[in-house]
């Protein structure tokens, strides 16, 4: 149970940094994921092609959470100089936007990750994505 729990998790983690923070260390992350599939990559293969617009604007509402998140950690880890205490940001802020994502009544971590991936490759959904966002953006402020 724990076991399943934690490559899910750590592919989260790895979608969120690899946007945010180290993009070395996410690789590093994803390519560990993908030698251990589980069944929530699998469901998240077959969902790709739909993503309904609730999840949509759910997502758009938990991204601009989770980059305020990337914003105060970026931050903060430029103006550190310590290589070791770098990393320990990184990680605190990877574990701050998964907390974000989780605070989103309307999105799990899993469809969070899932559309973060699907808009990356899919010009259809980056542009519905783009333009929730604009939409959400101002009701955020």
């Amino acid at each position: 149970m724990i076991t399943r729990y934690t490559p899910i998790a750590s592919l989260t983690a790895a979608a969120l940094s690899f946007m945010i923070f180290s993009p070395a260390s996410a690789l590093e992350i994803a390519q560990a994921q993908e030698t251990q599939p589980t069944q929530g990559q699998a469901e998240d293969k077959g969902a790709e092609a739909v993503i309904s617009e609730q999840k949509i604007e759910a997502f758009a509402v938990a991204y601009l959470q989770v980059d305020k998140v990337r914003q105060e950690y970026s931050a903060k880890i430029e103006a550190t100089p310590d290589a070791a205490a770098k990393k320990q940001l990184e990680t605190e802020g990877s574990k701050k936007m998964v907390e974000a994502v989780k605070a989103s009544p309307s999105i799990s971590v899993e469809e969070y990750s899932a559309i973060l991936t699907e808009a990356q490759s899919n010009p259809a959904i980056a542009k519905k994505v783009q333009a929730e966002l604009q939409k959400a953006a101002p009701a955020q402020q």
